[in-house]
Formats: C-alpha cells, sequence, structure tokens
C-alpha cells in the first residue's frame, strides 16, 4: 500500500512556521518515541536551522523503556537536547522547563551582557500530527490552553501561549512532508495514528504491524489475542488464507468473537482491534525503530 496524506493545509502551516522562525529563540520538536526517526519531519531540521533544539520523545509508557535510553543517548550524541515524556502526566513537565532554560542558556547570557534582563524564551513547539503537541502544552502550562484530540489535525493554526513571565510557546498545527521517499516511515505514520485512518486500508497496514513486530516482539500478538500456532494454521485452511498474516488476523477475530454471518472470522474488524490495541499500549511497549548504534 501507498502511504501518503498531505492535506491542503498543511501548506499553508509550513508556511505560516516559515513566517514564524524568526520570532523565536528555540524550537521543541515533540515526537513518538514508538518511532523516532518516522515522527520528526525533515522539513523541522530545515526550518530550524541557527536555532536552539530540544526533541521531546512524546509516549514514552507506550514504548520499549531499553529503546528510549539508547534514543535519548544518541540524540545527544548528535548535539541536541533530550529528554523522554510520559503522555498521561504532568509530572516531568518541571525538568522539561529546566532543560528548556538549558538549551538557552546562551541565548540568555548573550541578552544579560547586552542589559536585556527577564526577557521569556520564545519556544516553536512543532511536530507532525497527532504526537501530542497540544496535551503536552496543556501540561507545561497546568491548563487547557491548547485544543487536543485523538485525531491528526486538531490544531488548525498557530496560537501564543503564554507561561509566566519567563516562558512564551507558539503552538503551530502538525505537519508531513508532501512526500515519504520511504514508504515504512508512511506506514509507521499511520499505525500511531498520524495519518487519516480514512485514506488507510486497516487490513493492510495491521498486516504491515505484525510484520513489524515480527524482529522483537513476536509473541505479542499470540499473547494477548490468547491464540497459538495451530490457531492460525486452522483458520488458514478454513478460510482457504495464501498467508500466516491473514491467518493471524482471522485468529484473532475467532479468539474475540469478532464474526460475520454464518460465524466466519470478521478479518477487518480484527485488523482495527489490533491498530486500536498498539495504539492504546494494550500490546505492551513497543518501539519500531532501534537507535544507531554508537
Amino acid at each position: 500500500m501507498n502511504y501518503q496524506w498531505y492535506p491542503g493545509h498543511m501548506t499553508k502551516a509550513v508556511r505560516m512556521m516559515k513566517e514564524n522562525i524568526g520570532l523565536v529563540d528555540m524550537i521543541v520538536e515533540i515526537t513518538d518515541a514508538r518511532i523516532p526517526v518516522s515522527s520528526r519531519n525533515p522539513d523541522i531540521d530545515e526550518l530550524g536551522k541557527g536555532k536552539q533544539r530540544l526533541i521531546i520523545l512524546n509516549k514514552a509508557d507506550l514504548s520499549d523503556p531499553e529503546k528510549n535510553a539508547q534514543w535519548v543517548e544518541y540524540y545527544r550524541s548528535q548535539g541536541y537536547m533530550a529528554s523522554l515524556l510520559d503522555s498521561r502526566t504532568s509530572k516531568d513537565m518541571g525538568k522539561i522547563k529546566k532543560l528548556m532554560e538549558e538549551t538557552c542558556a546562551d541565548k540568555i547570557a548573550r541578552d544579560k551582557a547586552r542589559g536585556i534582563v527577564n526577557r521569556p524564551i520564545r519556544a516553536m513547539v512543532a511536530g507532525i500530527p497527532n504526537v501530542g503537541k497540544s496535551t503536552f502544552i496543556n501540561h507545561l502550562t497546568g491548563k487547557a490552553a491548547a485544543k487536543t484530540g485523538n485525531k491528526p489535525g486538531v490544531t488548525k493554526g498557530k496560537q501564543w501561549i503564554m507561561l509566566g513571565k519567563t516562558l512564551q510557546l507558539l503552538d503551530t498545527p502538525g505537519i508531513l512532508w508532501p512526500k515519504f521517499e520511504d514508504q515504512t516511515v508512511g506506514a509507521h505514520l499511520a499505525m500511531i495514528g498520524s495519518m487519516n485512518d480514512d485514506n488507510i486500508d486497516s487490513g493492510e497496514l495491521a498486516i504491515d504491524l505484525i510484520k513489524e513486530l515480527e524482529s522483537d516482539y513476536s509473541d505479542v500478538v499470540f499473547k494477548t489475542y490468547n491464540i497459538t500456532d495451530d490457531d492460525v494454521e486452522s483458520a488458514i485452511e478454513e478460510e482457504h488464507l495464501m498467508t500466516s498474516y491473514s491467518g493471524m488476523l482471522c485468529a484473532v477475530a475467532k479468539s474475540r468473537n469478532l464474526l460475520l454471518p454464518g460465524a466466519r472470522p470478521d478479518y477487518m474488524r480484527a485488523a482495527n482491534l489490533i491498530l486500536d490495541d498498539f495504539r492504546a499500549g494494550r500490546l505492551g511497549r513497543i518501539t519500531l525503530e532501534n537507535a544507531p548504534m554508537q
């Protein structure tokens, strides 16, 4: 399947970010810790040249703890400030605020040398759709300052948000890029819900996810849905299927009583169930991408 989704408002959003980049001291890039590479928009790297950078690996409560540590170490080795963030709570926000100040320490020192004191840090919060930018801002400010939602595209325009006298945040819409050179990137974005599900074949996407899980998490589908290899083989034979992946979906459907008339397994409902469970963390803490070896 060809994974692409670039609605018209994203072109406008990129233009708006370019127009406002000169107003900020730093970019806080929110990424998804389950796909640390695929959830980084290369346009933001281009946009952020010359600006201080902080990479937040959000939804770290849903991702693999061991791989979380490896990714933070990797980004720091590349010269970025980087931090993990639990998407459910605001307990890490004091640490994040301190990191933002450390990221802009040189800028603050230059201001003081020029006699400029108490000037607030201005930070652009950027990232792809549905990685939790608005939730991050609301946790940071301690109030519902930004709109949130569990579908991509909730934030449509820019909004400045004051955080006391020391910090100003520019919230921006989630932006993808016009073409994915590597379709694995598109598949990963679809898996976490950063693309419009209406444009995705959930059956194919669920199979792509199962294939991704084979390397490091090969047993999670079997354990989560209480199915066995024999159940898969039986489904393949009964439904005249071509692959074991289709057999797994049908076995999951039978296990969860997702049935069509005639007691046939509902393949698509099983696919949607697996995708929903992955996105919600019910398959366990999973990271689909490994940090480069140091």
